[in-house]
């Protein structure tokens, strides 16, 4: 039998990424330009039909890779 629950490491960690994310949207109603963020995020997970968290994960994955991708190059030679 294949069990749906998620090992303790696991929980913990998307416990802290969606308390981040909630704490980010909430101080966005103090920064307008993280506002504007926040709203073209969430309009690109509806364009795409995933959840908001979803698509905060995967632009910050994205930049991640390409950050590593960029460093690999520089520090090539």
């Amino acid at each position: 039998m294949i069990s749906d629950r998620k090992p303790p490491m696991m929980l913990e960690t998307h416990s802290f990424f969606t308390k981040m994310v909630d704490e980010l949207v909430e101080f966005s109603e103090y920064d307008p330009e993280l506002a504007d963020g926040i709203r073209w995020l969430d309009e690109q997970a509806q364009k795409k039909g995933i959840s908001f968290y979803d698509m905060v994960f995967e632009v910050l994955y994205k930049h991640d890779i390409n950050s590593k991708a960029k460093n690999w190059l520089n520090n090539k030679n």
